[in-house]
């Protein structure tokens, strides 16, 4: 007759509460944002920005260090920029790269070739003419971006599962698409420091 299982062998695993998730955005890429152009060159401009890399001599903040010293799992888009920016932090440790992450696109307003403007602002106006006018010219659009978010989302938190810390290294603005996604599905933002180079957005289980 077999012997009857221990309290030991009848007990249920132990599972811990999902981890933290954080969004970083990348370092400062090497492109001079002190010229001012038409719509077109600003097109050209942004085709450039998402092929680069980071401007030299860039110091991580110790505060993202240290969250990346923590991190049980890193990741980051496909975009060189944001894989050098992983680099920088992850302390040697190989990281998965995953297009899922990478920027919604930024294709600039129609507007005539004599408005010549900075890389900043004609990044508000595409933005702008993207988000409320379906502007995309056959790049992803709005709605396309929302449904990469939501996919994005529930990835982090799958990773985050059995209290795994979770660190994304990415974009300004799909972060931000992220993180709303996020908090629809009951995480809470306890940490957002903007939207520079190298900041982080973190959240966490209510």
């Amino acid at each position: 007759m077999a012997d009857a299982p221990t309290a030991d062998q009848t007990a249920s695993p132990v599972v811990r509460p999902p981890g933290t998730i954080v969004l970083a955005r990348h370092g400062e890429p090497a492109l001079s944002r002190k010229v001012h152009f038409s719509a077109k060159a600003y097109g050209d401009w942004w085709a450039l920005y998402e092929e680069g890399g980071l401007l030299a001599g860039q110091t991580p903040p110790d505060g993202l260090l240290e969250i990346a010293r923590k991190a049980d799992v890193i990741i980051s888009s496909t975009r060189r920029r944001s894989i050098e920016t992983a680099q920088a932090i992850a302390g040697g440790r190989d990281f998965p790269r995953d297009p899922m992450f990478i920027e919604a696109p930024l294709p600039p307003p129609p507007w005539p070739s004599w408005i010549k403007l900075s890389p900043k602002k004609w990044g508000f106006f595409s933005r702008f003419w993207w988000w409320f006018f379906d502007h995309h010219m056959g790049q992803e659009n709005r709605k396309q971006a929302e449904v990469r978010a939501d996919a994005a989302a529930d990835a982090l938190i799958a990773l985050s599962q059995d209290g795994k810390n979770v660190l994304l290294v990415a974009h300004g603005f799909f972060n931000t698409m992220i993180g709303v996604a996020l908090q629809k599905r009951g995480l809470k933002k306890t940490l957002d420091q903007g939207f520079q180079y190298w900041c982080v957005k973190r959240f966490e289980r209510a």
